[in-house]
């Protein structure tokens, strides 16, 4: 694998594509179109094998009882649509994407991608199966954070780290 090497779950997959994309995809300064395809596929080769093995916020790995129904396809137009946002930060959760910052302007963006907004948590959240709540205990953004990990991206450092690289 020449883009992602270490990864042993769909997380640490998800979190790799996004860094990748961020360097690689050709609507981005020093992007480049060649290397950006040759990553897609490889990361969709690696969806089919790793998708359904995930990590607790602890480091455990431990395959789903369900089969995801997400396709690399979707996680790839979401995360190549969200790295055009200015304002947004992006995070992934376990299984769930979630977006906060300045996200008013990109609402109906947002909406077409299937994004949900999540009024208590003041963000907006994507999950591919259709979910259902389990219980009645209400976890804030935090929690969720400690449960299932966490990477965050946020536009403005990505764009900082673009610019000093040319520089």
């Amino acid at each position: 694998m020449k883009y992602f090497r270490n990864c042993r779950t769909a997380e640490e997959l998800k979190k790799d594509y996004r860094k990748l994309a961020m360097k690689l995809h050709p609507d981005i300064v020093g992007g480049d179109g060649e290397a950006f395809k040759e990553m897609q596929a490889e990361f969709e080769k690696l969806w089919e094998r790793l998708k359904d093995i995930h990590q607790t916020a602890e480091g455990k790995t431990y395959t789903a009882k369900q089969e995801t129904t997400e396709t690399p396809k979707e996680f790839i137009h979401i995360i190549n649509v969200l790295i055009t946002l200015v304002g947004v930060e992006v995070e992934i959760c376990g299984k769930w994407i979630w977006v906060s910052g300045d996200t008013k302007p990109h609402r109906e963006t947002l909406k077409q991608l299937k994004f949900k907004w999540a009024h208590k948590k003041q963000a907006w959240y994507y999950h591919a199966e259709p979910y259902r709540k389990k219980s009645h205990v209400d976890f804030t953004l935090d929690e969720i954070r400690d449960m299932f990990g966490s990477k965050r991206y946020d536009q403005k450092q990505e764009e900082e780290k673009k610019l000093k690289a040319v520089i």
